[in-house]
């Protein structure tokens, strides 16, 4: 079985706070994970006009909602130190850009994929921009209809002639966090089969085990939020797992890969002993 591809979303339950960013990204190299994702925005481009004066009652006081929005916001002193911090400790690091000015300040570090966070799949001009990096592009697929997915994949990615190694489309539900019974799993292999690429799962449950049933379906990539303490300030740290969740996550999934075999019957070599003196 191929291994599974992990991905710590640390987005920005570091709430601008960098030595935050750099245990969470001590705790998914810990853990096992394979890479830790931000968020990036412009957030003079990317806050509705109808939000950026509402007040909001944050850690640091009553703020606009755009002042917030700056205030969580990491710029390049902050982004060149993730990029060091990540290369010592042997992880690699990518972000969702939000706006075509965040795709562009992130094309200047050597990341190994750009990902399209769910809100954005219908922005077609960052879908185009963000296939012309020529990074594998990964794109999640909450609180859309299968026609919206199928026209963010088919205008950048030509749909119809088979998606390359460079592409990969994720399953999510973007409740945060998302109801059980609204995950709906099965989901992936009806991606699977339509668009016929990798696949993978970006979860909000409160749930471990889902994430480690969407392999069994055929997601080759797992996305989860990950955070310090659940019970910390902003809107995503609820849905996120703390750390000893995450080393269970990843333990789960490798155990996981270790057990799914081939399907071929036959007596395993330590059953070959138990055969031979059950059976003679």
């Amino acid at each position: 079985m191929e291994q599974t591809y992990i991905i710590a979303e640390i987005g920005i339950n570091h709430n601008g706070n960098l030595a935050i960013a750099k245990k969470l990204i001590d705790i998914a190299t810990m853990s096992g994970c394979d890479a830790v994702k931000f968020q990036k925005r412009n957030p003079d481009v990317c806050v509705p006009d109808h939000q950026k004066n509402i007040i909001r009652d944050t850690p640091w006081g009553k703020m606009s909602y755009l002042d917030y929005k700056h205030k969580v916001e990491f710029g390049k002193e902050e982004y060149d130190e993730i990029n060091r911090y990540c290369k010592e400790r042997n992880i690699t690091w990518s972000a969702s850009p939000w706006d075509l000015d965040s795709l562009e300040f992130l094309s200047q570090y050597d990341i190994p994929f750009i990902k399209i966070p769910s809100a954005m799949i219908t922005n077609e001009d960052l879908m185009f921009a963000a296939k012309r990096t020529g990074k594998k592009v990964i794109i999640s697929t909450g609180m859309s209809t299968f026609s919206e997915i199928e026209r963010a994949i088919s205008i950048p990615f030509n749909f119809g002639e088979k998606l390359n190694d460079n592409f990969a489309v994720l399953h999510c539900n973007s409740t945060y966090p998302a109801p059980l019974n609204e995950l709906n799993l099965s989901a992936i292999k009806t991606l699977k089969d339509r668009f016929k690429c990798e696949v993978g799962y970006s979860g909000h449950e409160f749930r471990l085990g889902t994430s480690v049933a969407a392999i069994y379906l055929g997601a080759t990539i797992i996305e989860r939020h990950i955070t310090l303490d659940r019970t910390m300030w902003g809107t995503d740290q609820l849905s996120s797992v703390e750390p000893q969740g995450l080393i269970k996550l990843v333990k789960g999934i490798r155990e996981l890969e270790e057990s799914f075999g081939n399907g071929e019957i036959k007596v395993t070599e330590s059953e070959k002993l138990v055969r031979k003196k059950l059976r003679g």
